[in-house]
């Protein structure tokens, strides 16, 4: 599984040199860089989640986009292992996309990423059972998916896009996956893809 997934990106990095290739053989144009991302904002349950995406990147061709992404994630929950106590998240980290336009509306897309992350647990005043603590750690991300663009027109770098992705590395400090355990044996561990849904807009 592990050369499929690296065989992937590697054809990934490929398609996006040859389209480099092509452009060099051109004068740069300004025309091509764009910038935009999306944000995201959710308040239910006693959680607030907060974030953005902002990217910045140049039209290598028709078909193909490559640019720089970086990531801000904050959550934060109250009641959640007992009443009246807190647990907050943090998670920040650069990356580098590639997407591949097969027709003007869908993409394929292939994102790298490193995200630090903090997470400091605040237990209740009256608590008996739980202490406070504070965890920072990172994780590579290779985020695969594909999605949909509404207005991407030849010679235009403005539009609205939708995607949904995965992080196939599945590393266990990785903000992409869901971690569950065995209750008859802590050890073992069942680490899960998440989707990641993102909707934003590029501005030439």
């Amino acid at each position: 599984m592990k050369k499929i997934l690296a065989a992937s990106f590697l054809c990934l990095i490929s398609v996006t040199l040859l389209a480099q290739d092509e452009e060099e053989t051109k004068a740069f144009k300004k025309e091509n860089l764009f910038t935009g991302g999306s944000i995201t904002v959710s308040f239910f349950n006693n959680q607030t989640i907060l974030g953005a995406n902002p990217v910045f990147g140049y039209k290598l061709t028709d078909w193909a986009d490559a640019g720089l992404a970086f990531n801000f994630l904050y959550s934060g929950a109250r009641d959640y292992y007992e009443f009246n106590d807190k647990i907050r998240q943090t998670v920040y980290g650069p990356g580098i996309f590639t997407r591949l336009y097969p027709v003007k509306f869908l993409f394929i897309q292939g994102q790298f990423e490193h995200n630090f992350s903090t997470l400091k647990y605040i237990p209740s005043p009256s608590s008996v059972y739980y202490t406070a603590d504070k965890r920072k750690t990172g994780a590579n991300s290779l985020l695969l998916g594909g999605g949909f663009a509404q207005g991407r027109e030849k010679g235009s770098t403005t539009f609205y896009y939708i995607s949904i992705l995965f992080d196939v590395l599945k590393n266990i400090n990785s903000p992409y996956v869901n971690v569950s355990y065995n209750p008859d044996n802590p050890s073992q561990q069942r680490i899960d893809m998440t989707p990641i849904i993102r909707a934003g807009i590029n501005v030439g």
